[in-house]
């Protein structure tokens, strides 16, 4: 019998807020000891044969994009197809941002005056995992104008109003800036919703299995700015005070995350041992990470790795985060080519954008 779905607008006591984000499974990755570290690693996975007509050339990208999942939970892609003048161009409007603005002009976009949390983060404002920040961020979500495709017209914000929600800088205050950043936004949609095929075929599942769950996707990119640090950290240790953490440690809550940073190296992920790898800055190249919900989906089978970031050079780090979920009425639900036979889910089915209540 077929169970019926009431969706209520997405609340601090959310399932979604409950477990998607749940501080007992972070503080789980972080306490893990004594586990060996001989699968983990952060392989290159050059895409170009995904953009082919040949299924077999899509397949052999998807089965390696299924090895990193299964391991480590990140990999970098190369072959992706955007210009490296869209790359720059992004990192490039982070710099204009966060050096041209006054104080004055970001206050006018602080983050305190939007539901949500778009606009400028200064870094006292939010913390991960009780750590003391020192990024600074402007954060934008989907909007149709920065869709190449135009949308679908159905597009809700978490809230279920119409409308964007967006707060930018004025035009005579930063110009460009809109249009660097639809630029580079409406490119790495694209590219994220050609990954997403692929994470279909990877998982066994018909290659356009999650299109329709992506015609207007929540989509949550952010600028971002580390400073550098008064007192640089030996790139051969991975200790750090908490004065020297650029962002705490965390696991993403969407579907994927694709990141784009500047030349100076930050991200460092979690070992299977509780040790931290520092990730190598690959020119041109994203890194990939698995989030919550294709974790959930995959009934765990897909690593959603706790990770944060770490200054420890002598200049200033830049990033460009893009955290894709799915449209946000859809329900993520453990998908059958992840069960074994006889196997329960482990996680309760969650809408991506609403908390979801069932009843039979």
């Amino acid at each position: 019998m077929a169970s019926a779905t009431v969706q209520t607008p997405l609340s601090s006591d959310s399932i979604t807020k409950q477990e998607a984000r749940s501080t007992s499974y972070l503080d789980s990755r972080l306490a893990a000891k004594n586990v060996t570290d001989t699968t983990f690693v952060i392989p290159v996975i050059d895409i170009t044969p995904s953009f082919s007509s040949s299924l077999a050339d899509r397949q052999a990208v998807a089965a390696q994009i299924r090895s990193a999942c299964t391991t480590s939970g990140f990999f970098y892609i190369s072959g992706h197809g955007i210009p490296t003048t869209t790359l720059s161009g992004i990192i490039q409007q982070a710099e204009r941002f966060f050096a041209k603005l006054s104080k004055e002009q970001k206050e006018d976009l602080h983050i305190k005056k939007s539901k949500y949390g778009y606009g400028w983060e200064p870094s006292e404002y939010t913390s991960l995992a009780g750590d003391v920040e020192t990024k600074e961020g402007f954060n934008f979500g989907y909007e149709e104008g920065l869709d190449a495709t135009g949308g679908d017209g159905k597009y809700r914000n978490l809230d279920g109003t119409k409308g964007d929600a967006n707060v930018w800088p004025k035009e005579e205050d930063l110009p460009g800036f809109y249009e660097g950043v639809k630029e580079y936004y409406s490119r790495v949609l694209d590219l994220a919703r050609h990954l997403f095929r692929l994470f279909a075929l990877s998982l066994d599942l018909p290659e356009d299995h999650f299109d329709h769950m992506m015609t207007h996707p929540g989509g949550i990119a952010r600028l971002l700015y580390y400073t550098a640090p008064k007192s640089p950290l030996p790139a051969a240790t991975t200790e750090a005070s908490h004065d020297q953490i650029g962002l705490g440690a965390h696991s993403d809550y969407e579907c994927f995350t694709l990141l784009l940073s500047s030349n100076t190296p930050g991200l460092e992920i979690l070992k299977p041992s509780g040790q931290w790898h520092i990730a190598q800055h690959i020119p041109n190249a994203f890194i990939v990470n698995v989030a919550d919900f294709l974790m959930r989906w995959t009934n765990g089978v897909y690593k959603s790795t706790i990770h944060r970031v770490v200054n420890r050079s002598t200049d200033a780090r830049y990033s460009v985060p893009f955290f894709f979920s799915i449209n946000y009425e859809e329900v993520v639900e453990t998908l059958p080519t992840c069960l074994k036979e006889g196997e329960k889910p482990t996680y309760r089915p969650i809408g991506a954008g609403v908390s979801v209540h069932r009843t039979e």
